[in-house]
C-alpha cells in the first residue's frame, strides 16, 4: 500500500479541472494505454494571453489523476512562459509529495504540459521530434529523457530513474546504459545538490531534525541502497542525531566506518558542523548488530 498525503488523496478523491474544452488553444497527450499511463491536457488562453482554463483526462493510479489535477492549479493564470518552466518537482512538492515509485506520474505532466505549449506555439501543425535514441524500448523511454529526469532530479541509481519515467522496469536490458548516464552525470549532480542544500547559519529544532531528514535522503540513502543498505532517522537530541542501519547495512563489518566517513560525515557538511551520529542500538536486533560473515 503507498502512503500518500492528505493533499494528493484529496486530489485523487475531487479532482480539478476535469473534462475537455471546446476549440482549445493547445493540447497536449503522452503515455499510452498499453503502459499503464495516459494523460491528455488541454488549455484556452485569455486575451491577455494567460491560461484562463485548463482542463485534463487521464488513465492512470491515484499519483496520475492527483498530478494531473494539482497541474491544472498551478499553471491557471499563468503565463505560457511562466507555465513551461513549472517542474516535475514543483508538481510533487505542490502535493506534499509522492511516492518514490510513483514520480513518474510528475514527469508525465510536466510533459503533457510542454506538449500542449508545443501544440500551441506549431497551431497543431508540427508533430515534436522524439529527441535522442530510445534507450528503453518496454516503454519507449530515450536517453535524452533519462538525463533530464536525472539533471532536474538529482539522481543517482538506476531505481531512482525508473521510478521517475520507468525507463529499466520492464525488461532491464537497458539498466546497463542507464548506469552509464548516471556516472556520466555524476558532477553535475553533485554540484546542483551542492546548490540545493545550504547549510544555514541558525536552526530552529524543527528545522534541525527536517535539514537531517533531507540530507539522509538525498545525499546519503541513494548511496547506501546501491549496496541494499538504508539508514533511517530515529530521533535528534540537541546536536546527536540517533540513526538505525537497515538492510545489508545492519550486519556489515563496516557500518562503524560508514556512520563516521559518510553519515557523519555528509550531516556535518550539510547541517552542521558540530552535530554528531550515534547508532541505535535498541533498533538493532542482536543478531544483527556489526557481525562478520
Amino acid at each position: 500500500m503507498w502512503e500518500y498525503t492528505d493533499k494528493v488523496f484529496d486530489h485523487f478523491v475531487n479532482p480539478r479541472n476535469v473534462g475537455e474544452i471546446e476549440n482549445p488553444d493547445g493540447v497536449g497527450e503522452v503515455g499510452s494505454l498499453a503502459c499503464g499511463d495516459a494523460l491528455k491536457l488541454m488549455f484556452k488562453l485569455d486575451e491577455k494571453g494567460r491560461l484562463a482554463d485548463v482542463k485534463f483526462k487521464t488513465f492512470g493510479c491515484a499519483s496520475a489523476i492527483a498530478s494531473s489535477s494539482a497541474l491544472t492549479e498551478i499553471i491557471k493564470g499563468m503565463t505560457i512562459e511562466e507555465a513551461e518552466k513549472v517542474t516535475n518537482k514543483e508538481i510533487a512538492d505542490y502535493l506534499g509529495g509522492l511516492p518514490e515509485q510513483k514520480m513518474h506520474c510528475s514527469v508525465m505532466g510536466r510533459e503533457a504540459l510542454e506538449a500542449a505549449i508545443e501544440n500551441y506555439r506549431t497551431h497543431g501543425k508540427v508533430v515534436k521530434k522524439i529527441e535522442g535514441n530510445v534507450l528503453c524500448t518496454c516503454f519507449g523511454v530515450t536517453d535524452k529523457e533519462i538525463e533530464r529526469v536525472i539533471l532536474d532530479n538529482n539522481l543517482t541509481t538506476v531505481e531512482e530513474v525508473t521510478n521517475y519515467c520507468k525507463a529499466g522496469g520492464g525488461c532491464g536490458g537497458c539498466k546497463g546504459q542507464i548506469e552509464k548516464i548516471i556516472e556520466r552525470l555524476k558532477p553535475e549532480v553533485s554540484k546542483s545538490q551542492k546548490k540545493e542544500i545550504k547549510r544555514p547559519s541558525k536552526l530552529t529544532n524543527i528545522q534541525k531534525i527536517q535539514l537531517i531528514q533531507q540530507t539522509i535522503t538525498e545525499q546519503i540513502r541513494p548511496s547506501l541502497r546501491t549496496h541494499g543498505g538504508d539508514i533511517e532517522l530515529i530521533d535528534v537530541v540537541g546536536d546527536k542525531a540517533i540513526v538505525a542501519f537497515r538492510g545489508m547495512c545492519a550486519h556489515c563489518k563496516t557500518a562503524e566506518f560508514t556512520m563516521k566517513e559518510v553519515v557523519e560525515a555528509r550531516l556535518k557538511e550539510f547541517v552542521s558542523e558540530s552535530i554528531t551520529v550515534e547508532e541505535d542500538n535498541d533498533s538493532v536486533s542482536p543478531d544483527h548488530k556489526h557481525q562478520d560473515f
